[in-house]
């Protein structure tokens, strides 16, 4: 059976420069229907870069 979508989906932040998904992070889907974008601290690039949500597999 395929489950119900709930309000509160589980997201991935997949780093701008090296492309590797690095943080997972909770989205409400009610109140923010664009995808994030944050500065984050990337470890392999050891700097702070954008990090643009993408989904879990």
């Amino acid at each position: 059976m395929a489950s119900k979508k709930t309000v509160v989906e589980l997201v991935a932040l997949q780093c701008s420069e090296c492309k590797r998904k690095n943080y997972t992070t909770e989205k409400n889907r009610r109140n923010t229907q664009e995808k994030l974008e944050l500065n984050k601290y990337c470890p392999y690039d050891r700097k702070h870069t954008l990090h643009k949500e993408t989904k879990i597999k």
